[in-house]
């Protein structure tokens, strides 16, 4: 079968087409980060007129490249939550529309779980069941995920993400938007040892996290550091503090990974969502989790952000499952993952 899929939930416009013996046959991805960049962060708004704009021409292309003619369509897939209400919405009008006009089911996907079965793209796939760290700049998760569709939240951060950590002190140290990725490569320059910021709730049993008071302890440390100097940070005090988040982060992460992975007695751990591009993080977990005897599966870089490609693969087991989406089109801007069935595939008669 065939499946053509859309991603639309927050600044990427994305379209990809897959096939479930041929695989991954186009992907197309726009992002908007040009737009937003002068706010400072994704307006929603903006996001969506975006999105109008940009994915039919996006469609046009990956079907071209794919050598796909609409006929040759079995489903269309969309991402319908969670994410931006306007972006979804836009997407899914565009995915249910085309579903109809095609005469081929629509199939719903949750963006979290596109994110934990992109690995399932690469020559390497994980093994089930396994566990899985799922973050981003909305989403700091622990899973136990015991197969396609099937997954408990063994943890999750009770306030800010991980993502939103590296994001909202990158502003602080005066870095464009996306902060994430510039604060990292910031953090290359820096000493890791200058600044001693907490590691949120490593004190305590659980699996759980928080990072809004490492956000406050780096908030002090620039007005602190920039009253001393004049009203300005220097460029190796900025280092220095993006080395020192940037390790805090990541010890944190790390050793609530391996407490997760000792629990669960699994020797597979699954790395999804932009986070889980960071070269530390990547290093880091690689080399503590084969201590414990377990191997680290990731997705291709560009598919640890948002993109059409996992929900694709997300939408090619649900359709194969035989779920299905109704006429009317929905969204949801929250959507919680436990609320996903599990994927039971149809009895044969």
């Amino acid at each position: 079968m065939r499946i053509l899929a859309l991603e639309s939930s927050c600044d990427e416009s994305a379209v990809a087409v897959y096939d479930d013996a041929a695989g991954l046959l186009a992907h197309q991805i726009y992002s908007q980060v040009d737009l937003h960049r002068i706010y400072g962060g994704v307006v929603p708004e903006l996001a969506s007129r975006d999105h109008v704009r940009r994915l039919l021409p996006l469609l046009k292309t990956a079907l071209d490249d794919a050598k796909t003619s609409p006929a040759q369509i079995d489903a269309v897939a969309f991402t319908a939550g969670p994410g931006l209400i306007g972006a979804l919405l836009t997407g899914a009008a565009l995915g249910r529309s085309l579903a109809y006009a095609w005469n081929v089911p629509a199939i719903a996907v949750h963006h979290l779980e596109g994110h934990l079965l992109a690995p399932l793209l690469e020559n390497d796939p994980p093994p089930f069941p396994h566990l899985a760290l799922l973050v981003s700049g909305g989403h700091t998760m622990l899973i136990d995920v015991a197969a396609p569709g099937s997954y408990a939240v063994l943890g999750e951060t009770r306030d800010d993400a991980a993502g939103e950590a590296f994001d909202k002190s990158a502003k602080l140290l005066g870095l464009p938007y996306p902060g994430g990725p510039e604060l990292a490569r910031l953090a290359a320059a820096g000493r890791a040892t200058r600044f001693d910021f907490p590691r949120p709730m490593l004190d305590r049993a659980g699996l759980e996290f928080s990072f809004s008071g490492l956000k406050t302890a780096v908030a002090l440390a620039v007005k602190h550091c920039a009253a001393k100097n004049g009203g300005a940070l220097d460029d190796i005090t900025k280092a220095d503090i993006a080395a020192g988040l940037q390790q805090a982060i990541v010890d944190t992460l790390v050793t609530k990974t391996l407490r997760a992975l000792e629990k669960t007695g699994y020797d597979a751990l699954v790395v999804a969502g932009g986070v889980g591009a960071n070269r530390l993080l990547r290093e880091r977990l690689a080399h503590a989790a084969a201590r414990q005897g377990a191997k680290v599966f990731y997705p291709r870089i560009e598919f640890c952000t948002d993109n059409a490609a996992m929900i694709a693969v997300a939408g090619m087991a649900r359709l194969k499952a035989g779920t299905v989406e109704p006429a009317a089109i929905r969204a949801r801007a929250n959507w919680a993952l436990s609320e996903l069935g599990p994927l039971v595939e149809p009895q044969k008669s």
